[in-house]
């Protein structure tokens, strides 16, 4: 079967900086099964060997998360289910789902309290899955926890971070401890500066974990301000409200390209940056944001971001 999107491809003009091609190396992206399900070759779309996080939504059969898994490692991609603590909510239970998933060859895990605001059980958030010991006895192999550039009000209601810190020290604190390969995977946001100011933060606090930074996939406007809004994205939602308020570039799609340049050049100034890679929220399409990667991962010599 012909490949819809090349890697690298011949005769394309090449659109990304070095700084930027270099950034979007190693990229990730995040797909729940029924997004999944609708691409019918993910070797079509995406590099081979692109990591894969599958979104647990509340209300998601665990058969179809394992089922979407083992489809796409036969397909040639580490996957990276989500485990959300109040949507799994028990040790047992638990269990269970890594047994599921250790039988389809997953080995990586993001942890996250999940989605959820009523307590079902004893597990509340991401530091309970850690304490069990279970990944580590089951045979995962890397970790990685959810970051908040913006703060996150369904855990602070007030606005400040200082919880969030706590945790993410604490979390640091156990990979230390323990060796566990973690890293940090952020709610997306639109404007670099907070990202910055935030990576920066958490090597001031002594966390060394890597950052994969989130960033929303090419979409229409309206598409993003939606998900924008119902995720929680703080202050850096207004890059859309303005953008919004221009009439003549509101039927335009929104691409995070001045973003990830903007990201990209700062890490490639300071070599000891936090964020380390890109994470994807494709809203506006699988098969659109693979094909922004493939036209803006590019070098001068043509050469596709590969994983």
């Amino acid at each position: 079967m012909a490949r819809i999107l090349g890697f690298p491809r011949r005769g394309v003009t090449p659109k990304g900086s070095a700084a930027l091609a270099g950034f979007l190396r190693g990229f990730s992206m995040e797909v729940m099964p029924r997004t999944a399900a609708k691409v019918p070759d993910f070797r079509e779309v995406v590099p081979e060997g692109t990591r894969l996080y599958i979104a647990h939504v509340d209300g998601t059969p665990i058969e179809d998360m394992v089922a979407t898994a083992a489809r796409l490692r036969a397909e040639g991609f580490p996957v990276m289910p989500h485990v959300p603590a109040r949507v799994v909510a028990s040790r047992a239970r638990l269990e269970d789902w890594l047994a599921r998933y250790g039988d389809a060859g997953v080995t990586e895990a993001l942890l996250l309290a999940g989605g959820v605001s009523e307590l079902r059980g004893e597990l509340h958030h991401s530091m309970h899955l850690l304490e069990t010991g279970l990944f580590d006895a089951r045979g995962f192999t890397r970790l990685h926890v959810a970051g908040h550039p913006e703060g996150n009000r369904d855990i602070s209601p007030d606005g400040s971070d200082e919880s969030l810190m706590q945790a993410l020290r604490w979390k640091a604190a156990f990979a230390e401890r323990t060796g566990a390969e973690m890293a940090v995977v952020t709610q997306f946001g639109f404007e670099a500066a907070p990202m910055i100011a935030w990576a920066g933060r958490l090597r001031a606090e002594g966390i060394r974990l890597p950052v994969h930074i989130g960033v929303a996939g090419p979409a229409k406007l309206q598409t993003l301000v939606k998900f924008a809004l119902s995720c929680g994205v703080g202050p850096s939602v207004r890059v859309l409200t303005r953008r919004a308020a221009d009439v003549s570039k509101l039927l335009l799609p929104f691409t995070p390209l001045e973003l990830l340049t903007e990201l990209a050049e700062h890490r490639a100034a300071n070599p000891g940056f936090a964020i380390e890679s890109v994470h994807f929220f494709p809203l506006g399409g699988i098969t659109a944001t693979g094909a922004f990667v493939d036209a803006h991962g590019r070098t001068a010599g043509g050469a596709a971001a590969t994983a």
